[in-house]
Formats: structure tokens, sequence, C-alpha cells
């Protein structure tokens, strides 16, 4: 029998199970019946908890965009100083995606970009609220002296991103074979360099 969980607890299980079959199948092949299967529900249960798959890819989105946010929130309150939240957190995004083997195929899906409309909405606000943040790190280094202020702190987000998704779509499509901790490690000392004027 299964045992009867607490809605939070259930959707956020749904949500995780939803990413393994992205992970597999990509997002044209999710399904309810897969996902329960995962969750060890019957089907119908899922509609207890989502009206449907939509809801479902929304609650995915959610969670992606809790995960980066709760990164951004964790670095900052480990340290003050911008270089090392930066390199924290560009870890961490790594760690992610490593961990989530689903989040490229999500994040540039066809279903994302050319899917309904309130989609993209989603995915651009989760990657603009991740971007924002990363601008606000590099806008407090400039204020404390440390980066440099020709520097306009959206453009340097934009480019931290790039320090992470080319990286973690070769290493996607090589399965795994791409080093893209070495890469990172490399693209860093590139980046910090460019933000110091070193």
């Amino acid at each position: 029998m299964t045992q009867k969980l607490d809605t939070g607890i259930r959707q956020e299980q749904i949500a995780q199970a939803a990413l393994a079959v992205v992970a597999r199948h990509g997002l044209a092949g999710l399904n309810v019946a897969a996902i329960a299967k995962l969750v060890g529900i019957v089907p119908s249960a899922i509609y207890r908890h989502f009206g449907g798959k939509d809801e479902v890819v929304e609650a995915v989105l959610g969670m992606v965009r809790e995960r980066l946010l709760d990164n951004v929130r964790n670095v900052c309150a480990e340290t003050s100083d911008p270089y090392e939240r930066l390199h924290r957190l560009l870890e961490r995004h790594l760690a992610l995606i490593r961990a989530n083997h689903a989040l490229p195929r999500l994040v540039f899906s066809d279903e994302i970009y050319n899917g309904p409309p309130a989609r993209r909405r989603m995915m651009f606000r989760t990657v603009r609220a991740y971007l924002d943040k990363v601008a606000g790190i590099v806008r407090e280094g400039q204020e404390a002296g440390v980066v440099r202020a020709d520097i306009e702190p959206a453009t340097a987000a934009v480019m931290f991103l790039g320090l992470a998704q080319p990286a973690a779509i070769l290493w996607h499509i090589s399965s795994g074979t791409f080093d893209v901790v070495a890469h990172a490690e490399e693209a860093w000392r590139l980046f910090s360099e460019t933000l110091r004027g070193a």
C-alpha cells in the first residue's frame, strides 16, 4: 500500500520524478504514467496534486528556479567576498547540472522554446532572476572597489552564465566524458581576471 504523504512532499517527489523522466526521454517524452511509476503511485494520484502535465512542468521549472536561487542565497551567506561568492556559485551551478542530467535537456528543449508562451516566460523569468542576483554580486564588488568599475554588471552576469551552460551541453552530449570541472576552473580564471582587470 502506498504511504499517504503531505501534499508538498508528494508534489516535490512528482517534480523530481518528472526531472528523471526528462533526463531519459526529453520533455516531449514526459507523461503522467512514467512519473507515477517512478514515484510508486497510480497515474490518477498525480491528478490529486496537479491538473496535468503542464502543471507538472511548471512545478519542475519552479523547483529549478528555487535551487538556483538557493545556491545564490547560500554562497552569499557563506562569504562576503564577491569573487569567492561567484566561484562557489559556479561550482554549485555545475554540481546542480551534474546531479540533474535533465537540466540541459529541459532548458534547451523545443518544448520550452516553441511551447506555450507561459512556459517560455516562466523559464525566462527564472534565468532573469538568476542573472539579476549574479549582477548584484558584481555590483557589490564594484562598490567595494574590487571589481572594475567599467564593467556592466548585467553583461558580466550573462558571461558568468556562459561559463557553465556551454560546458554543461558538451558534458551532456559527450555522455559525461567532457571534463566540465577542469573547463570551469580555467573559465573561472579567465573570467575573474577580466573582472579584476588583471
